[in-house]
């Protein structure tokens, strides 16, 4: 079974920053597009940023201009720097990769990091 392992989550106050990280299998890495979704209490659960295998990113209007999302191919790694952090910011995060062809689907999902954005 494929795992995406996710760190960096936590506590951090009004303002601050984190970064997430999400390492995965290179099988996986080199040919998926990458994903940070995340869901707060009693809400479904959203997309925040992708970043192709090609390297163009896409963010959520609600992160733009203070989440960053990039990958290091050496390292079959992509990260999520967050910046400027509020509190509806407030979620667990999940990784996701994700790949679709013609003839196929591939979707593989990490376990989740918990960030918690409080004074």
């Amino acid at each position: 079974q494929v795992q995406l392992v996710e760190s960096g989550g936590g506590l951090v106050q009004p303002g601050g920053s984190l970064r997430l990280s999400c390492a995965a299998p290179r099988s996986i890495f080199s040919l998926h597009a990458m994903n940070w979704y995340r869901q707060a209490p009693g809400k479904q659960r959203e997309l925040v940023a992708t970043i192709t295998s090609g390297g163009r990113t896409t963010y959520a209007d609600s992160v733009k201009g203070r989440f960053t999302i990039s990958r290091d191919n050496a390292k079959d790694t992509v990260y999520l720097q967050m910046n400027s952090l509020k509190p509806e910011d407030t979620a667990v995060y999940y990784c996701n990769a994700y790949r679709r062809t013609v003839a196929a689907k591939s979707d593989y999902w990490g376990q989740g990091t918990q960030v918690t954005v409080s004074s």
